[in-house]
């Protein structure tokens, strides 16, 4: 679908024809303020359409990406693999709630194991199993392989050139709304 050196061209897309219809509708709208939408149109679009196109390689798997990020924090975590829930949860940007239903799910299949904390009987630990590091470590190298290819229709001088201003817009929004996003 997506070669290594596959080039898309620049074509009029229907974020266009949005905006050339609020152009029309609403002439007071400048410029600047309909380039933002476009943006953001796209900006948008783009989330929608890479989420399945990122999410077949788990699904490969038999897993999502919400489980893949959890697997994937694990194993970011070094030796010995293990990390809290409330841990878990920060660094993903989920509810309680949402990491316990992820942690179900891959203490089910065996990935993960979750053990009263010897040192805090209060708190669990959450563990990578020998199974959930085998399934993270095959799927991390299919992942950024695919992620390659998705990035294959860009020359490496744009894909590096949008890296820095999603950095920078990024920086700018995190510092707005505060915290680290």
């Amino acid at each position: 679908m997506f070669g290594v050196n596959a080039r898309v061209p620049a074509v009029e897309d229907a974020i266009d024809g949005i905006v050339g219809q609020w152009r029309r509708e609403r002439p007071d709208l400048g410029e600047e303020e309909l380039a933002a939408m476009a943006l953001f149109g796209r900006l948008g679009r783009l989330a929608q359409v890479a989420e399945p196109l990122v999410g077949r390689t788990f699904a490969r798997h038999g897993f999502g990406t919400g489980e893949f990020d959890v697997l994937a924090a694990l194993r970011r975590s070094g030796e010995p693999y293990t990390l809290t829930p409330t841990t878990l949860a920060r660094t993903l940007m989920l509810s309680p709630a949402a990491m316990t239903n992820r942690l179900d799910k891959l203490e089910a299949a065996g990935r993960v194991e979750r053990r009263l904390d010897p040192d805090n009987r209060r708190s669990m630990l959450v563990s990578l199993t020998a199974a959930g590091r085998e399934a993270v470590d095959t799927v991390v190298a299919e992942h950024v392989a695919n992620e390659r290819d998705l990035l294959s229709v860009l020359p490496a001088a744009d894909r590096t050139r949008l890296d820095t201003l999603l950095r920078r817009l990024l920086a700018g929004w995190t510092e707005t709304v505060g915290g680290d996003h």
